[in-house]
């Protein structure tokens, strides 16, 4: 018996403790914007860009929507990271945040329109980097700060989701909900909804979890009774970028922009970017119609 709990608290020993995440709270702070760790273990940092008023066919569009320009580290284990985001640019900004971000040493991923016939007119910079958290943070916050981007605040008040909550407009969120077999939540009063693949996606061998910017992205912006604006993105394989051209095309939902946000996933990935704005039930059901043909995870 001794014999076998000698052996036992031997084998204890031999496994090495888990490591520690990074400081967060160092991260934030040194953003000059506090995130919150998302139950997937993700640091996120929202940044809306509410300084910017722009509209797309008459339409003014909340930050919610498609002005939100975010931040994510995953853990490395003790005070290394990968971080990863999504900057919301006009074009003025883009080149002084460039060059900011290679001078630090980050990597520009993507670069690219998510919209058509925007006024004003922006842009979208993925970046991406590995290394010690707070010099990441530190060298994220000198590029965004190339940027009119607003920082400071706390993560309560830079419109995190919600399960609750109430957009200027009733939206019918039951029947959007069936439709794309998903729920949502309450964002800025705009419905977003999130659905990640069914597959383990990675980059550079590190899995990239949802709130990496990994998921499908979805959102209604109420305008009118019964009628929304929509925009977001579907994350696809190669076999299911026309597929779902011609769900949406079908719907009179335009495709607005097909590219990349990472280099090294796996497996590859496209990012198909779309807006409409009509009936919601109209809409519900083209995105609903265009998801069947997406391997995505159920609830």
């Amino acid at each position: 018996m001794r014999r076998m709990i000698s052996a036992a608290l031997a084998a204890v020993l031999s496994v090495p403790p888990a490591l520690a995440d990074p400081d967060w709270n160092a991260v934030g702070q040194t953003l000059g914007k506090e995130g919150t760790v998302q139950p997937d273990g993700i640091y996120r940092i929202g940044l809306p860009r509410s300084d910017l008023k722009v509209t797309l066919d008459g339409i003014e569009i909340k930050p919610a929507l498609a002005l939100g320009s975010w931040l994510a580290f995953q853990s490395a284990g003790g005070n290394e990271a990968m971080a990863m985001g999504d900057l919301v640019l006009t074009q003025e900004e883009v080149n002084p945040v460039m060059k900011t971000l290679i001078e630090n040493g980050l990597e520009v991923t993507a670069l690219h329109n998510h919209l058509l016939r925007s006024e004003p007119a922006t842009m979208y910079m993925h970046v991406s980097g590995h290394g010690d958290a707070v010099k990441l943070a530190s060298a994220l916050r000198e590029a965004v700060g190339q940027s009119r981007t607003p920082l400071g605040g706390s993560a309560a008040n830079s419109q995190t989701p919600t399960a609750s909550g109430s957009t200027d407009q009733k939206l019918d969120t039951a029947g959007i909900d069936r439709a794309l077999g998903r729920k949502g939540k309450v964002n800025g009063g705009v419905y977003q909804i999130s659905i990640p693949r069914a597959e383990l996606i990675k980059e550079n061998g590190m899995e990239v979890p949802e709130s990496m910017g990994s998921a499908i992205a979805i959102n209604f912006q109420p305008i009118g009774v019964g009628k929304a604006a929509i925009t977001g993105d579907f994350v696809l394989t190669a076999s299911e970028v026309n597929p779902v051209v011609r769900a949406l095309r079908a719907h009179d939902i335009e495709i607005t922009a097909l590219h990349n946000h990472m280099l090294d996933e796996e497996p590859r990935l496209f990012f198909m970017h779309f807006w409409a704005n009509d009936e919601v039930s109209k809409l519900a059901s083209g995105l609903g119609e265009a998801l069947r043909h997406v391997n995505r995870k159920r609830e």
